[in-house]
């Protein structure tokens, strides 16, 4: 593993980690395939109360890479754990399972853990190469600190266990055994949220707690959790590791 440096009222913090004003609950599974050339399937996956709008950005860059692309829209403030496996197993099934080529993942917070829970459980055929961007996977104490009553009335069920108690999610599932590439950022527009995390963070998850035994490369950036997806360097990053399985360095000329 190589580690980079690259020179980021609760319910007002708590919207500044997540954006209310969609779930991909609502006519899940929302799936906008990019069609492209045979460069192989990257499924996105976006975070925690979000949805596949939020990683637009991504998606127009990845298509006109050349990729076939499948943003996948699943209701992550609605369903438990194992719901949420099931919808992103039959997403994969319905979109991949004919192709030759290879099965790319992208991924935004708690889709990276989504990701690494299917993936315990099933086989994708033709894995190709993981990028997580932002992903609680060591959890994060953020959850610790809120009341379940609250997260699960604002997030829903699958929001309570994704701390770094007994019932993390993150911390039952064990190293990854896929190529992964991690970003996650060090800026933060969460004083509170900060003063809980330990050492530098996003304002949502911890620089430490983003990484997993298993990854190939780590990325820290200058930006927050909310729109790390959108800041083009990242999605240069992503594309880097895509084709060549590492980040750039700064300077790289390829």
């Amino acid at each position: 593993m190589r580690y980079r440096l690259i020179p980021s009222l609760l319910l007002v913090l708590m919207a500044t980690v997540v954006t209310t004003a969609g779930d991909g609950s609502r006519g899940y599974p929302e799936q906008q395939v990019g069609q492209a050339a045979d460069r192989g399937t990257v499924v996105l996956l976006h975070g925690l109360g979000r949805t596949h709008r939020s990683m637009r950005p991504v998606e127009d860059a990845l298509v006109e890479r050349g990729y076939r692309v499948v943003n996948l829209g699943y209701p992550s403030r609605t369903r438990t754990w194992p719901e949420l496996v099931e919808v992103l197993a039959a997403a994969v099934r319905e979109c991949c399972e004919s192709r030759d080529a290879p099965v790319h993942f992208v991924t935004h917070s708690m889709g990276g853990i989504l990701l690494r829970a299917y993936l315990a459980g099933d086989e994708v055929d033709r894995l190709g190469r993981v990028v997580m961007l932002s992903p609680p996977n060591q959890g994060t104490r953020v959850v610790d600190r809120l009341p379940d009553e609250l997260l699960e009335l604002v997030l829903g069920p699958a929001s309570v266990r994704l701390g770094t108690d007994s019932s993390s999610v993150p911390l039952r599932l064990g190293p990854v055994d896929f190529e992964l590439g991690v970003i996650t950022g060090d800026v933060s527009l969460n004083p509170l949220f900060s003063h809980w995390l330990p050492g530098d963070d996003d304002g949502a998850v911890s620089v430490e707690s983003a990484w997993v035994e298993g990854t190939d490369d780590f990325l820290v950036v200058p930006y927050t959790h909310t729109f790390i997806m959108r800041r083009d360097e990242v999605i240069l990053q992503v594309l880097a590791f895509l084709e060549w399985g590492r980040f750039l360095d700064a300077g790289d000329g390829r």
